[in-house]
């Protein structure tokens, strides 16, 4: 059985386009699974989850038509929702389900010989805000960051692309400042207490992002084949050595 890599980071970071690109070059078996709460962005869904995308769709056209179609950055689980203690279980339910189908989906993939790299991943974006003083989230809220926290499974390797908020502002515009650095912190924070957590310049130019995360994602594999994977601060070691010449111009 293969093993799973969560690719994490802020928007504009890279996550989806590293993806892609190691979907269609690594040279072992390799699939992408997106880990996200936007359906609209995920090739696999609950009906259930289209659904409740499409009337949260059709309730926002009703009350602000200028902000359909747009990304609302707030802290996951912070967002305006509709009020009601059934919608607000309707919703937990559904998520908790998304959830498990798209684990169960990712431990198909690795049986049958894939190597499951995730787009983001729910546990950490759930993570982000999730100590903010004086905000009270609902019950909801807190059983399903419950359920993340104890019972979902976590990735086999994390591999955080780290950038400065004044870049991921430049590439994508989106967002504020202070709300992609409160994003960094999160991750960051989070790198401490995270086995096989391992953070990539992100800053970089993109092929050697991606050269990067190939090669990390190898290494693990490896390291799996010899029985010893090491831990983050190991592998992060090898990376650490000047780049020669040629590699520059590669780049």
């Amino acid at each position: 059985m293969m093993f799973s890599v969560a690719l994490i980071g802020s928007d504009g970071a890279g996550k989806s386009t590293v993806a892609q690109w190691l979907e269609s070059t690594f040279t072992l078996p390799l699939k992408t699974l997106y880990m996200g709460i936007n359906v609209e962005s995920s090739k696999v869904a609950l009906p259930t989850s289209r659904l409740i995308a499409y009337v949260k769709e059709a309730r926002r056209k009703r009350t602000d038509p200028a902000q359909v179609g747009k990304t609302m950055h707030t802290a996951a689980g912070t967002e305006k929702k509709p009020k009601g203690t059934l919608w607000a279980a309707i919703r937990l339910l559904n998520n908790l389900a998304e959830e498990w189908y798209r684990q169960l989906l990712s431990w198909r993939y690795q049986r049958k010989g894939y190597i499951v790299v995730y787009d983001r991943h729910f546990q950490f974006d759930f993570e982000y805000d999730n100590g903010t003083k004086g905000q009270k989230r609902r019950l909801s809220d807190r059983i399903h960051r419950w359920c993340l926290a104890k019972l979902y499974p976590r990735p086999d390797l994390v591999i955080y692309l780290d950038a400065p908020s004044e870049v991921l502002f430049a590439r994508k515009g989106e967002a504020t400042l202070e709300w992609l650095e409160s994003r960094r912190k999160s991750f960051l924070d989070q790198e401490a207490k995270t086995p096989g957590f391992i953070r990539v310049d992100a800053t970089q130019p993109l092929k050697a992002v991606c050269r990067e995360v190939g090669g990390r994602i190898m290494e693990f594999y490896e390291a799996r084949q010899r029985g010893t994977t090491g831990s983050s601060h190991q592998l992060a070691q090898r990376w650490e050595r000047p780049r020669t010449a040629a590699e520059a111009r590669r780049d």
